[in-house]
This record gives structure tokens, sequence and C-alpha cells, in this order.
């Protein structure tokens, strides 16, 4: 077996070079080498490949039988590093990457999949893997580093973190069709706390900023059905089961004539920010600051209608 220590592309190089001009002396002038230096790395070549790869002659230098099978395996060599080097400079360039973005649910139903899909097409070859999680728990996944990069509520404590603003996630209320609200066209929330409500799971920062609002309001939040997901509180809410608090943006294609119907709330916290934080102390990818880029400069949506 030959040792792969003892030959290197430098030498390889040369053995090319020397085979394509049939001549050591304009190989090595090719390569930039002194003749003597080039001479002895053809030798110690052949040394490591055990097998005459020249046969010199008064003209010059010709592959033996050796050697054409040696300047084969050089040139798949070559073409392999190049290949290796194109690929390792898309990474460095970010047109290839793996990416790992968690957000909450707002900003991942309304604001990341077009987003996303505009920064794929331009960057196809970049995996993005998106965990939709609590906005509570994204923070410490970034400062772990699980998360390169993180969406979710303003306000949720994010020291030592980048942290900037997004977007700004509208809040209404929706409720059925057929409900005594649904012929309002905005409502402040505490009128809303004679009912019953739909809501998220525990740990859900929307769940936590109503209940935060009744009390406030000094009224107990009547939450008679919890559930997972915007789809489900939707179908719920759509069934008469209680009333609901949701983005706007992430209800608006769930409207249906004699279904559902959102009404615009007035309070202030019906407003809220969205953020997008990284952490300082884990210098992002070439990959992961295009997209942070790119998600900064989207555009906010324009307002939905009452």
């Amino acid at each position: 077996m030959m040792n792969p220590a003892r030959v290197d592309f430098v030498t390889l190089r040369l053995f090319c070079a020397v085979a394509e001009t049939g001549s050591l002396t304009k190989g090595a002038a090719r390569c930039n080498l002194a003749l003597s230096a080039a001479s002895r790395r053809i030798a110690d070549f052949e040394a490591a490949a055990k097998a005459v790869l020249l046969e010199r002659r008064s003209q010059g230098v010709r592959l033996t039988p050796a050697g054409h099978i040696a300047l084969q395996h050089a040139l798949r060599l070559f073409q392999g590093f190049e290949l290796f080097g194109n690929e390792l400079d898309e990474y460095s360039n970010g047109s290839r990457g793996h990416i790992r973005l968690w957000a909450n649910m707002s900003a991942l139903v309304e604001f990341l999949p077009a987003a996303l899909s505009r920064f794929l097409a331009r960057y196809p070859d970049t995996h993005v893997e998106v965990e939709e999680q609590l906005s509570g728990d994204i923070v410490p996944a970034l400062i772990d580093g699980i998360a390169d990069i993180g969406v979710f509520v303003g306000g949720v404590p994010a020291d030592g973190l980048d942290v900037q603003p997004f977007q700004t996630d509208e809040l209404v209320l929706l409720v059925a069709a057929s409900h005594p609200v649904a012929a309002r066209k905005k409502i402040a929330f505490e009128a809303c706390l004679d009912y019953d409500f739909v809501g998220l799971n525990r740990g859900s920062s929307l769940l936590n900023l109503i209940r935060a609002a009744a009390q406030e309001a000094g009224r107990p939040l009547r939450l008679r059905v919890q559930v997972r997901s915007f789809d489900a509180m939707s179908e719920m809410i759509a069934n008469n089961l209680g009333i609901g608090v949701l983005p706007a943006g992430a209800c608006a294609h769930r409207l249906q004539p004699g279904r559902l119907r959102a009404v615009k709330l007035t309070d202030a916290w019906a407003k809220r920010d969205l953020v997008l934080a990284t952490n300082p102390n884990r210098p992002l990818t070439r990959a992961a600051g295009l997209l942070v880029a790119h998600l900064m400069d989207v555009p906010a949506p324009l307002a939905t209608g009452e």
C-alpha cells in the first residue's frame, strides 16, 4: 500500500504538469519549482508508488503504463479537492448551511412562513430547522447554543442576548358568528370576561397575557377549554365553546361568513412586540447571519381591517 504521508498535492500537481508538458523542466517551471527540487519530488513519488511512472528520454519524458494509472488518479484527486473547496466556499459565503431557528407560535404562523420561503428560494442549499417553542423557552436555548436565532414576545427576560425589534403582533378577539359580541366592531377586554374562554395550554405567553389582564381588571378568567394550536382554538370557538384572543394575522384566513368573526381589542396590550435575538457569545455562521439580515428586512404586514 502506498503511504499517503509520502505524497502531497504539490507533488501530484508537479506530476500532472510534467505528464502534460512531456518535460520535467517545463513541469517544474509551471509549478514554480527549481529543477532539482522537482526531480527529487518525482523520484520520491515513484519510490512511494513502488513503480516507474516516467520514462526518461533525450527528448523529454513520457508516461509508463503505471504512470498513466497514476495520472488518472491524480486528476480525480484534484477534481475531488476542487469540489471540496467549492462546497466549503458555499458554506463560508452562506449559500449553504444549517440554521436552527426557534420561534413562538405567533411569529411562526404570521411572519415567518413567507419570509423563509423567500430566503430559501435565494439559498436553496441552506437547511433551516424551525421549532415552535414557548417564548420563555427560547431564551435559554439561545444561551445554551441549542438555537441560533430566536423570535419571541418582547418583555421576556433576555439578559446577555442581542435583541432587536422584529414585528408588531396585533391581538383580536375571535368569536363565533352567533356570539353576542360578534356584532361589535371593537371591545375592551374587561367587557369580555363575562364569557367562557378558549385558550392555549399552560406556559403560553398569550395565555399568561390574558390572565394578567383579567387579574388587573379584578375579574376571573373563565377558561373553559385549553388546546395546543391556533387551529384548534378556532374550531373550538366556531363551535361556541368560548371566545379567544388570537393574533390578527393568525386568524385572518380562518374568518368565514356565518362561522367566525374577529373583533378589535381596544386595550394597549393588544399590540405586543415580537423581537429577534441571537447570542453574541456564540458567533453566527455566515448562513445564519444572512437569515438574520433577511428577517430584519421583512416589511410589516398591512393592517387588518375591522
